[in-house]
C-alpha cells in the first residue's frame, strides 16, 4: 500500500467499486485513513515487511460501519448496515504454499471463528488471497463451486473448498464463464494462476450477477483485482394493519326490528325495570354491553380507500386544461395567455 493509496482510490472510482478487500498491505498498525477520491481504508498489520489486510470503503458507506474486527494480520472483518441489511465483509490472506502447516491451520481457525460469530441471517462476502487452486471442474463439489476455475486443484485449494462446505458458502469466481484472461488473478513471468477468490453464502449467490478479473490495471505488479456485482435484496416489511377501537354498530337502530330487539334485551338486562336506575355508570355499561350483543361491533380495521371521492372526471379534466394553459403561457407570454392561465388558477 505504501505510495499506492491514491492510485488504488482512482482505480476504484474508475471501475465503480464501492468495497474492496486488500491483502499484503504491509502497513503496521490498526487504523482507518482516507486514501483520497472519497475512499477510506480500514487496515491491520503487525509487521511493515509482511502480511497485513484491509478493507477499502466508499466514504458514503463509512457511516454504515457498525463493527470492525481486526483478528490478525491475515484476517479482519467489517459489519455494515445497508438499508436494513447486515453485510459482513471479510478480508483474508492465507499463508503461501511453502509456509508451515501450523500457520495455515491458525489462519483457517481464525476464519472459522469470524464466520461462526456472524448470525445466519446476515450477508457475508469474503474477498481473499487464498494462495491455492480450487481447480477447473466441480465434480463432487457442485454445492459450493461452479465449473469455471483455472488449473488443477492443490492442497491449499482443497482447504478453500472444505471451508466453503463447512460454512455453506460458494466460491463466486467459479460460477461465471469467462475467457481465461478474466479468470487468472495472478501473473508472474510465465505463471498464470487463480489464487484470489470471492466467497458468499450459498443462499445469497442469486444476488451476484457477475464476477470477473479486471485486466489492464497496474496497482499491483502480479495480482489482479477480482470484481463482483452484488445487489442486496431488501425484504420490505409488510405494513401491519392498524388496529382501531371496535365500535358498536348503533346505526342499526334505524331499523325497526333491530330497535325492538334492542329494547327487549335491554329490559331483560335491567331486570324488567321501566325506569332507569340512579347509578348511571352501571346503566351505561349495561346499555353498551346490550348494544354489542344485539347490534354487533366493527372489525377494528381501518378501511383503505383506493380512490379519493373527489378525484372525478370533472376535476381531472380541469387540471389537464390548467396544465395546457400553463404550458401555453410559458411558450408565448402574451396577455391573452396570461389571463387564460389565471382563470384556471382562480377556479
Amino acid at each position: 500500500m505504501t505510495g499506492k493509496g491514491r492510485e488504488l482510490a482512482d482505480m476504484m472510482e474508475k471501475r465503480k467499486v464501492d468495497i474492496l478487500c486488500v491483502q499484503e498491505t504491509r502497513w503496521k498498525g490498526s487504523k482507518a485513513r482516507s486514501i483520497g477520491a472519497g475512499f477510506k481504508l480500514f487496515y491491520y498489520g503487525v509487521d511493515s515487511k509482511r502480511n497485513g489486510v484491509g478493507v477499502v470503503l466508499k466514504e458514503e458507506f463509512v457511516r454504515n460501519v457498525l463493527e470492525v474486527k481486526r483478528v490478525s494480520d491475515r484476517v479482519m472483518s467489517l459489519k455494515l448496515e445497508i438499508e436494513g441489511v447486515m453485510l459482513n465483509v471479510v478480508s483474508g490472506y492465507a499463508p503461501q504454499v511453502g509456509c508451515e502447516l501450523e500457520e495455515k491451520e491458525r489462519f483457517w481457525s481464525e476464519l472459522d471463528e469470524v464466520m461462526e460469530s456472524i448470525p445466519t441471517g446476515e450477508r457475508v462476502v469474503i474477498g481473499a488471497d487464498f494462495n491455492g487452486y480450487v481447480g477447473e471442474g466441480n465434480r463432487g463439489d457442485e454445492e459450493v463451486m461452479g465449473k469455471f476455475a483455472v488449473k488443477e486443484r492443490n492442497l491449499e485449494g482443497q482447504m478453500v473448498v472444505d471451508f466453503a462446505k463447512r460454512m455453506d458458502m460458494a466460491v463466486v469466481n467459479t460460477y461465471f464463464q469467462k475467457r481465461e484472461e478474466h479468470r487468472v488473478t495472478y501473473k508472474s513471468g510465465g505463471r498464470r494462476t487463480q489464487v484470489d477468490y470471492i466467497l458468499c453464502r450459498r443462499g445469497n449467490l442469486k444476488e451476484i450477477s457477475d464476477c470477473k478479473v479486471v485486466v489492464g490495471e497496474s496497482v499491483a505488479r502480479q495480482h489482479r483485482m477480482v470484481v463482483c456485482r452484488m445487489t442486496l435484496m431488501v425484504c420490505k416489511k409488510k405494513r401491519s394493519k392498524i388496529e382501531i377501537e371496535k365500535k358498536t354498530k348503533w346505526w342499526k337502530l334505524k331499523k325497526e326490528e333491530c330497535c325492538e330487539e334492542f329494547r327487549q334485551k335491554l329490559r331483560q338486562a335491567l331486570g324488567g325495570q321501566v325506569v332507569l336506575p340512579d347509578d348511571w355508570e352501571t346503566t351505561a355499561e349495561v346499555i353498551r354491553e346490550t348494544g354489542r350483543k344485539v347490534l354487533g361491533v366493527s372489525s377494528g380495521r381501518r378501511k383503505e380507500y383506493k380512490q379519493t371521492w373527489w378525484w372525478n372526471e370533472e376535476v381531472q379534466d380541469s387540471i389537464q386544461r390548467k396544465r395546457l394553459a400553463k404550458k401555453k403561457w410559458d411558450m408565448d407570454r402574451t396577455e391573452e395567455n396570461r389571463q387564460e392561465y389565471r382563470s384556471y388558477s382562480t377556479e
